[in-house]
């Protein structure tokens, strides 16, 4: 190869694998790029793993053997890191070595490759090693060529002026595969924060044991479902693994606001919240002020039964409210008529209820009051606080930012910034529909029934209706549940 084309082949090679991001096609590339430019017919590409070298890949040309080109194990014992072995002494002396001909060299231990010639009848003559060395000067593996041939197909030895060549290109693969494993560390960093939040998220209550991973799994099959509608021509959308994960990430991330959140609003199971008993005491006492009213004859007995009744009916009727997720017109109207009863006993007029029991069973849906519902609500802006103050890298850039639109409606009913279609990106609208769908099926909320999956979609295609949510990811959600339920598959990301 004259040296206009050799330079011009070094280069694209160069900028090749600069530009590549996966493992083994960055080491089929410097594998075969070396041995066109060398004109040998077999080559070796190992990996330093510790103490020893691990066969990649494995090439001969002339016996049409190819292992290990499309990342399959290769089923033999590594290479220990021992000097006498000529890949090995490379490695660790960061040095590249020319062998004109095993077969006459005492340098090194080469029964290796006379065994192998021996069981194959292949020929091993000409060597070289060269050694894979990144920018901190670390051996991440090694270059072994063997048989260089001329025009006639005969073995002689590697030109020594291409060491330099192949020697350079090693070293540029060596710091691109550095650059991605350093990639992947920042990832698993990335990975373990998230996992590590996701589970302190989920110890922190028990009815959240499950909630983020669930929404986390339905946003990543909502992708896998849009990509199969795009492969087929049906939808535009489309998600790389790297938006994949970006919303998968976000998903698991979306509720951290409720670490600061109290328990007693979070774990909140009924209106009266714990204080069940002093409503049935303070209930009881008023009836025993009653009796005794009535037994001293200040009241006559129509009236003391009438009195007594507006009281038994009142703790009636609030058991019933107490716990149920929403109040219709029927209960709320017996309710209303409690709650604004009155007695008299000798202490004067007195209210069957305080006025923070009335505010209480005043909610009409869910057992938050206006100012609990308000605190529970923060979550999502402290869930941006908390994420502003932590490094995501480009690759993880819109996780946080999706996160915390979460509680945002394509109509503008959502909160906290009451952001519009416009405003929300498809993958937030994914992670929403996916936390409303979660919401509505779990079964391990204190404040609520379980309900069917028929029921939790009729829900959702009404918000959908009413333009809360986008249809459509109620459709994929729904296909996506039908084929693996919830409770049955693992997490997608």
């Amino acid at each position: 190869m004259d040296t206009e084309k050799l330079l011009k082949v070094a280069l694209q090679i160069g900028t090749a694998l600069s530009a590549e991001k996966d493992y083994n096609k960055l080491f089929n590339l410097i594998i075969n790029k070396s041995m066109e430019i060398t004109a040998c017919d077999a080559g070796t590409l190992y990996v330093v793993n510790g103490d020893v070298l691990e066969f990649k890949i494995m090439k001969t040309l002339s016996q049409g053997v190819d292992k290990g080109s499309n990342g399959e194990k290769i089923e033999l014992p590594p290479v220990p890191m021992k000097e006498s072995n000529i890949c090995a002494y490379s490695a660790i002396h960061k040095a590249p070595l020319n062998i004109p001909d095993v077969y006459e060299s005492d340098l090194f231990d080469f029964s290796g490759p006379k065994r192998y010639d021996a069981m194959t009848g292949y020929h091993t003559g000409s060597m070289v090693a060269i050694p894979l060395v990144d920018n901190d000067d670390r051996t991440v593996g090694v270059l072994q060529l063997l048989n260089a041939l001329n025009e006639k197909g005969e073995i002689i030895p590697f030109d020594k002026s291409l060491e330099e060549v192949i020697f350079s290109l090693a070293s540029q693969t060596a710091v691109a595969v550095t650059n991605m494993r350093y990639q992947e560390e920042l990832k698993d960093q990335m990975w373990s924060f998230t996992e590590a939040m996701a589970a302190a998220i989920d110890e922190r209550t028990p009815y959240n044991a499950s909630h983020t991973r669930k929404v986390a799994d339905y946003c990543g099959r909502l992708a896998d479902y849009i990509n199969e509608l795009h492969d087929k021509g049906e939808t535009e959308d489309f998600f790389t693994p790297n938006r994949k994960e970006q919303l998968v990430m976000g998903a698991l991330l979306h509720d951290i606001g409720k670490l600061v959140i109290p328990l007693s609003v979070m774990n909140k199971a009924t209106r009266l919240a714990g204080h069940e008993k002093e409503l049935e005491s303070r209930l009881g006492s008023l009836k025993l002020k009653l009796k005794i009213r009535f037994l001293e004859g200040k009241m006559d007995e129509a009236t003391y039964e009438a009195e007594a009744k507006k009281v038994d009916e009142a703790l009636a009727v609030a058991f019933e409210a107490n716990g149920v997720g929403f109040i219709n017109d029927e209960l709320n109207a017996r309710l209303t008529k409690s709650l604004n009863d009155t007695v008299e006993t000798d202490d004067g007029v007195e209210a069957l209820f305080t006025e923070e029991e009335k505010k209480c069973m005043s909610i009409i849906k869910g057992t938050l009051t206006a100012e609990e519902r308000g605190i529970m609500e923060s979550h999502v802006v402290i869930t941006k606080k908390i994420l502003d103050k932590v490094h995501f890298n480009s690759y993880f850039k819109n996780s946080p930012k999706w996160a915390a639109m979460h509680h945002e409606l394509m109509n503008g009913r959502g909160y906290p910034n009451h952001l519009t279609a416009e405003d929300l990106p498809l993958d937030a609208r994914i992670m929403t529909v996916a936390d409303i769908c979660d919401a509505l099926l779990a079964t391990d909320r204190p404040y609520k029934k379980p309900i069917p999956k028929e029921k939790a979609f009729a829900i959702m295609y009404d918000m959908a209706d009413k333009g809360d949510i986008e249809k459509r990811l109620v459709d994929y959600l729904k296909e996506c549940l039908d084929r693996i339920p919830a409770e049955a598959a693992p997490l997608s990301n």
